[in-house]
């Protein structure tokens, strides 16, 4: 199986904190760097379960940049797109001692990618998995919708991750609800609260597949509904984990199959630092 991804390629920085942040003054932490960036996070996890993966990313022409493609390459995950002048982008996760984690995110310049930047031998894939942060910027956006189209001549089935619910809140949810009826995927993974953002019942996809964190996941189809429990793991750093169970899903085979290695790659990801196998 061969897996494509669309959307940013970044250096992921984890800062675990040892004691609560103290505004003004300094806090023990212990930190990772290393690459990242959803799409990015689900080619190296594809590859790890045994899947060949490329990553479609525009990415700057900086030591980050070289950085990150260095350790995808590593890690087996074929980079492709255009090196241009500028900043490759930077998310900042802070995890905090109850394990919960925010981030700060400067795509650099990820979401300058234009349609004629794309390669149609790159969509040459059975599955593209498109980032929702690839569907909230142009040009970004038209490029994933002609990726989309370009996969599917190929044969290819398309799935999306939702992504973040605060920047579905500021693109507006009817506005991206709209977007991914235009591109109709496959298969659909959301966290509850991107979810519940599109209206809960809302199912623009064959397959849904509800990410919730310690409770599992929920598959969802016309005609049913699936409950899984997760796998169960020592929680370290959640990371990624959403990132892998996707990547586990796309590669597994019946929806149960498919779940199954997706939770156990959820619950590899979370036992450690880092959002990457």
């Amino acid at each position: 199986m061969r897996i494509a991804t669309l959307g940013d390629v970044m250096l992921d920085v984890i800062v675990r904190l040892e004691e609560p942040l103290a505004p003004g003054g300094d806090v023990r932490a212990a930190t990772r760097a290393g690459a990242g960036g959803q799409a990015a996070n689900v080619a190296a996890w594809a590859v790890s379960l045994g899947a060949e993966a490329c990553c479609i990313a525009k990415r700057g022409d900086d030591a980050t940049g070289e950085l990150v493609a260095r350790e995808l390459a590593a890690r087996g995950v074929e980079l492709v797109g255009p090196v241009v002048a500028g900043a490759t982008g930077v998310v900042v996760s802070v995890v905090g001692g109850d394990g919960e984690r925010s981030l700060a995110s400067d795509r650099g310049v990820a979401p300058s990618l234009e349609p004629s930047e794309l390669d149609a031998a790159w969509l040459d894939c059975d599955v593209l998995h498109l980032s929702g942060y690839a569907l909230l910027r142009e040009p970004i956006a038209a490029s994933a919708l002609l990726a989309a189209r370009l996969a599917r001549e190929q044969g290819a089935r398309v799935s999306v991750d939702v992504a973040a619910w605060t920047e579905i809140r500021t693109y507006g949810p009817v506005r991206f609800r709209e977007l991914l009826d235009e591109l109709a995927p496959d298969v659909l993974f959301a966290t509850e609260a991107e979810w519940e953002l599109l209206g809960g019942s809302y199912l623009a996809a064959p397959v849904g597949v509800l990410k919730r964190g310690a409770r599992g996941c929920t598959v969802l189809t016309e005609d049913a509904k699936l409950d899984f429990a997760a796998v169960d793991a020592d929680v370290v750093d959640p990371t990624g984990a959403g990132d892998a169970l996707a990547a586990g899903f796309l590669v597994g085979g019946s929806l149960e199959e498919a779940a199954r290695r997706g939770l156990e790659a959820a619950a590899r990801c979370v036992a450690k630092v880092g959002s990457l196998p």
